[in-house]
């Protein structure tokens, strides 16, 4: 398959490039439907012969080729009309009877706020042309009206206020937001590159709309992404802010799977300067080595390295209801645990020749001894919840 993608250096056209390129060399396996024999990238300075012969040799086009911030309000047209008609123009030239998929916008609804939108106006322009094409060629075609899009490589301070956001607050830049109640429908770029490699597949989700509201349906006239977050500015914003703060506090929020938040840490992450990349992290030192937390979660505990000395002995305590798992990583050691008010001592050579993962168990007094005299022992710890100074439920006795 020779698939075309106009506007590929955009925020969308890059990561569906990308994503296509990791298909067709064989470093994505989960789409073995999809074969792809070459990716035509074209863009606002691609020669017209070449997007001619691409328009050519294509079995599949993604027009993704548009205009939002022009220099004055006849762009619009030139942008998300013409050149539709042109790349129409070029596949009707040579008989090329294949798919298009085009990307629209929901102010193309000129519903509400977007009644009088010039923008709004030249998409529901090209939306025509496309089903007037479609209709009159028997081609099949895919039109999604795309909400508020965010992720990785979106450009900041143009279109997109979550982009925006996370480049500032990155950044120690100021933000200014209007009203925190506005709510946003926001779709992740990840979410729309799979649904645009679904559709390859035949497995596209067809809707209509009633405004702006999608209405699935079997034999809808156009396209959707099923998984949209709405959010308001003051959420999206008090999320950023945390984010910010855990490389200090080490504290990881919530990122649940398939949540919205998870999906704007990690575009707030693609935001990050070299400066914030590498974080020092505070290495409690001692003549015994040292110790150092590294990550915190607000209910699923947290991670720490040990560094212990050859020939040193650490631990020998106890607690009531913390728990721990050790993972020796480096080193020659051995861990031993003896339950309170018993005289048994369970032992386990550790090493990080063989890794593996030792728990300390509730109610028994357990160390870990580097038996090394020239080797540090290094060892990955996770406890089952954050230290509490006012609470420690930490015991010493030698086991």
């Amino acid at each position: 398959m020779n698939i075309l993608i106009t506007g590929a250096k955009g925020f969308v056209g890059k990561n569906l490039c990308e994503n296509l390129k990791n298909i067709k060399d064989g470093k994505n396996r989960c789409y073995p439907d999809i074969e792809i024999e070459s990716i035509f990238e074209a863009d606002i300075d691609t020669d017209d012969a070449v997007l001619e012969n691409y328009c050519k040799e294509a079995d599949f086009v993604f027009h993704l080729a548009g205009v939002n911030r022009p220099q004055n309000v006849e762009e619009f047209a030139a942008g998300n009309f013409s050149a539709l008609e042109k790349v129409i123009w070029f596949l009707k030239k040579h008989n090329n009877i294949i798919p298009v998929m085009l990307s629209s916008s929901i102010q193309a609804s000129l519903e509400g706020r977007y009644k009088d939108s010039p923008y709004g106006e030249s998409k529901r322009m090209g939306e025509e042309l496309l089903f007037s094409y479609s209709e009159k060629n028997d081609v099949k075609v895919y039109v999604f009206r795309f909400p508020n899009l965010f992720g990785k490589w979106c450009r900041p301070n143009y279109n997109s206020a979550v982009a925006t956001f996370c480049n500032n607050i990155a950044n120690d830049l100021p933000i200014t937001v209007s009203d925190p109640a506005i709510e946003l429908e926001l779709l992740y770029i990840d979410d729309l590159v799979d649904e645009m490699l679904e559709i390859l597949m035949n497995k596209e989700h067809r809707c209509d709309y009633k405004g702006i509201e999608v209405c699935p349906s079997e034999n809808g006239r156009y396209c959707f992404v099923p998984v949209t977050h709405k959010v308001t500015l003051g959420e999206i914003t008090e999320l950023l802010y945390s984010f910010r703060k855990q490389s200090e506090n080490l504290m990881m929020p919530e990122i649940p799977k398939g949540s919205f938040a998870k999906k704007l840490y990690s575009t707030y992450l693609s935001y990050l300067p070299e400066t914030l990349v590498a974080v020092p992290l505070k290495m409690n030192v001692d003549i015994r080595g040292s110790f150092t937390e590294i990550l915190k979660t607000a209910s699923c505990g947290q991670f720490s390295v040990n560094v212990s000395k050859p020939g040193i002995t650490k631990g020998q305590h106890w607690h009531n209801t913390k728990w721990e798992i050790f993972v020796v990583v480096s080193g020659h050691g051995l861990i031993q645990l003896r339950k309170i008010g018993c005289d048994e001592i369970i032992e386990f050579e550790v090493s990080g020749e063989r890794i593996e993962a030792i728990y300390m168990l509730p109610g028994y007094t357990h160390n870990i001894i580097n038996l090394s005299e020239t080797q540090d022992l290094v060892t990955l710890m996770w406890a089952n919840e954050n230290f509490d100074p006012n609470k420690p439920d930490t015991y010493g006795e030698t086991v």
